[in-house]
C-alpha cells in the first residue's frame, strides 16, 4: 500500500528557511527517479551508491540556481570508478518538473571493497552551468577531498561561492509493505551567506588547504552555522529517505526552535535530452571517411545514450559535413553536399 505521504513527497524538493538563523535549505525525496536511473544499468554496489549520491545532490544544488536550462555535475577520477555524471534540467514552464538523469563509467576489474568515495581515486569535482545559447557557459572544479562527494559539494560552495554549504544524505534499497524492493534517497542541504568575502588566495583550513565554513564566518553567524548544523547531525537515515516522515514534519522534528518557513515544492522527473538529431550534431564534425571507420559490418552507424539507454541507427550516407543523404534518406543537392 502507497501512504498518503509517499505520494505527496516522493520525487519532491522542499525549499525552506530558518527564520531564527538566516540558513536556507532543501529537503530532497528522490524514489522513481532513482529507481529509474539505476535500473538502466546493472551497477556494482558501490558504482550504484555514488550514481545515487551524485543524482541527490544534483537535485539539491539544481534548484538553488537561478537556471534556465542546465546545470550539471561530472566526477573524474584515475580510480576504478572513472566518471559519474548528472544533470539536472530546470522546468519548462512554472509548475512544471524538472529533469534529472545520471550516468557513470567504471573499470569492474579494479573494484574492490573499500567505500565508494576511495573507488574514484585522484581526480576533481566539477559543477557546470549552462544557460543556454546566447549565454557563456560557467564551470566551478575542486579536487575530490574530504571523503565523500557531498563533503565535495560543499568544498565547492565554500571555494568558488563562498557560500558556507552543507549536504547531510541518505540512500539505499528499500522495500515497503507489499511492494518490491526499489532504490530510495533523501537529504538536506543547508546554506548560509558570509558575512564578508576572504582572500581565496591565502587558503583555508581543509583539507590541502582548501576553504571551509569556519574560514568564511565570523561571531553570531558562525554560532547560528554551527547550530543548525548541530541539530541536523541528530538526523536518522530513514527520517530522510521516507516515505513515513514527510520532509515539513523533518523540519519541525529538527528545527522547531529555528523557526522553519517551507516554500512551494518543486517536483522532479526522469527526463534524458539526448535525440537522433543531438546524436547527428555531435557527429557533423566527422568527415566520410571518418564515418566508414563508425559503420558496422551490418552497414549502420550506431550510438547508445549513456544516460537513458536510447539506441540509434543511421545511415553513414546521411552523416558527417560530407553527407550525401538527409535523414530521410533523400539526396542532397550539391550546395548541400558541400555546405
Amino acid at each position: 500500500m502507497t501512504t498518503i505521504n509517499q505520494i505527496a513527497w516522493d520525487d519532491t524538493v522542499l525549499p525552506f528557511q530558518l527564520d531564527r538563523s538566516g540558513v536556507r535549505g532543501r529537503v530532497a525525496r528522490l524514489d522513481g527517479v532513482l529507481e529509474h536511473i539505476l535500473s538502466r544499468h546493472d551497477y556494482p554496489a558501490p558504482v550504484a551508491a555514488l550514481v545515487a549520491e551524485v543524482a541527490l545532490l544534483t537535485a539539491l544544488i539544481g534548484p538553488t540556481i537561478k537556471l534556465r536550462w542546465k546545470l550539471s555535475i561530472q566526477v573524474r577520477g584515475n580510480g576504478a570508478v572513472r566518471t559519474i555524471a548528472a544533470d539536472y534540467y530546470a522546468p519548462s514552464a512554472d509548475g512544471g518538473p524538472a529533469r534529472i538523469r545520471a550516468w557513470a563509467s567504471f573499470d569492474a576489474d579494479r573494484l574492490d571493497d573499500r567505500p565508494p568515495f576511495e573507488q574514484i581515486g585522484e581526480g576533481y569535482f566539477a559543477i557546470l552551468i549552462d544557460q543556454g545559447a546566447g549565454n557563456l557557459p560557467y564551470q566551478g572544479i575542486t579536487p575530490l577531498a574530504s571523503g565523500s562527494l557531498s563533503a565535495c559539494a560543499g568544498t565547492y560552495f565554500a571555494q568558488s561561492e563562498q557560500i558556507p554549504t552543507s549536504f547531510t544524505l541518505s540512500y539505499g534499497q528499500s522495500r515497503m509493505a507489499g511492494d518490491a524492493e526499489r532504490w530510495r534517497a533523501g537529504g538536506v542541504m543547508l546554506q548560509t551567506l558570509p558575512a564578508q568575502p576572504m582572500d581565496a588566495g591565502k587558503g583555508g583550513s581543509g583539507e590541502n588547504g582548501l576553504i571551509e565554513a569556519a574560514d568564511i564566518l565570523q561571531g553570531a553567524q558562525s554560532e547560528d552555522w554551527n547550530r543548525a548544523n548541530h541539530l541536523l547531525s541528530t538526523v536518522e537515515p530513514m527520517e530522510l529517505i521516507g516515505p513515513s516522515v514527510a520532509p515539513t514534519d523533518l523540519l519541525v522534528r529538527l528545527f522547531h526552535e529555528e523557526t522553519p518557513r517551507v516554500f512551494d515544492p518543486q517536483r522532479v522527473e526522469f527526463g534524458c535530452s539526448c535525440s537522433a538529431d543531438r546524436v547527428r550534431g555531435t557527429l557533423a564534425i566527422y568527415s566520410a571517411k571518418d564515418i566508414r571507420h563508425m559503420t558496422t559490418d551490418q552497414g549502420t552507424v550506431t550510438a547508445d545514450c549513456q544516460f537513458c539507454g536510447a539506441h540509434y541507427e543511421f545511415d553513414p550516407a546521411s552523416l558527417g559535413f560530407e553527407a550525401t543523404v538527409d535523414a530521410e534518406g533523400n539526396a542532397l543537392s550539391g550546395a548541400e553536399e558541400r555546405g
